[in-house]
């Protein structure tokens, strides 16, 4: 079916929050990633998120271009093409837009979408993600409030960030961050509350209880979900109402970790780190299995059937769409996508 619209997005988030499930959030930069995501979805019967970061999207408009608002618009017109193959709902984002590239990359891609709603075309994103972590609050959120007044013109719902994922991804390393800086605490998400809620009560956010993006070692840092917990109390008890949580850096976390966060209000929950690697898994195995046949060796013709770019990758698309599979399943998404719930 079509990605998702803003009314189905909004119901889509809604009902997870509800039931106290979340949506993988699959970082792509091709078509074999694509593929692998809306297969592996498609597969546990589950909606999902695909999303674009800066780097994915440069990546994905070719060395010759470098060009990082094209690649995204590329990739995500391809997806809309694609996900009309599927039974399944799909959402598009864009993960970790910087301050550096708000002007580059984020305003560009809604004054995008901007055209396309102009043209009776739908969104070309369904959502966006400024990281303002790097800022004081009050900064962050000054950006962040006339970011949701063009997001919410354009019916495109924002997520910002609080506090800081440590670790390395896409070329932004926070390893050095001091601990305090990778908890978010209630004082933060009140007042990001009050904030944004009077724009526009329907945002992410990315709240912060440890987390790290990449792999990591038992006891480097400690995550601690009832932070998630206590500030989302804070705000209840303020406003009645309280947030839509995503969980950036979840790759390689406890899966008692990932269901408890789940009970505080986490409708989205990114897994880049993983994905990447069973991508890759598979071509090492194909390259090692196949050395003489992928090169050349001592005027050897090699092997054409296995130095074939689509044999290994095939593999690889496999490969990440059955850790999709697993995502749904850790996440509670399996089997709940909006047809296979309608056609049970």
């Amino acid at each position: 079916m079509p990605v998702a619209n803003y009314e189905q997005y909004c119901e889509m988030l809604d009902r997870a929050k509800k039931e106290k499930f979340a949506y993988p959030a699959v970082n792509i930069t091709s078509l074999a990633t694509i593929n692998a995501t809306l297969k592996g979805l498609a597969e546990a019967k589950s909606d999902g998120i695909i999303q674009v970061s800066t780097g994915g999207a440069q990546f994905a408009s070719g060395l010759a271009q470098k060009d990082m608002v094209l690649g995204a618009i590329v990739l995500a017109e391809a997806i809309h093409r694609l996900a009309e193959k599927y039974d399944i709902m799909i959402a598009l984002h864009t993960d970790h837009c910087h301050p550096a590239k708000v002007d580059t990359f984020l305003k560009p891609l809604i004054e995008e979408t901007a055209k396309r709603r102009a043209a009776g075309l739908p969104n070309l994103f369904n959502s966006h993600m400024f990281d303002g972590s790097e800022l004081p609050l009050a900064e962050n959120m000054k950006i962040s409030k006339e970011l949701m007044e063009l997001c919410t013109k354009n019916e495109i719902i924002l997520e910002v960030e609080t506090g800081v994922v440590g670790g390395e991804e896409d070329g932004v390393d926070n390893s050095d961050q001091p601990n305090d800086k990778l908890y978010t605490s209630p004082e933060d998400m009140l007042q990001v509350w009050e904030e944004l809620s009077p724009i526009n009560e329907r945002f992410m956010l990315a709240a912060t209880f440890g987390n790290v993006h990449g792999v990591y070692k038992p006891g480097n840092v400690k995550l601690t979900p009832s932070i998630l917990k206590d500030g989302q109390a804070a705000v209840q008890d303020k406003f009645g109402k309280d947030h839509l949580l995503v969980f950036h850096g979840g790759s390689g976390s406890d899966l008692s970790d990932i269901h408890e966060t789940l009970n505080y209000g986490v409708i989205k929950m990114n897994i880049d780190t993983d994905t990447q690697y069973t991508f890759t898994r598979p071509i090492v195995d194909h390259i090692m299995t196949n050395y003489e046949g992928v090169l050349k060796i001592e005027g050897e013709v090699g092997n054409k059937k296995v130095y074939d770019p689509r044999s290994y990758i095939k593999k690889a698309e496999e490969n990440m769409s059955k850790r999709i599979i697993q995502a749904c399943e850790d996440l509670k998404s399996a089997g709940k996508s909006a047809r296979a719930l309608a056609a049970a």
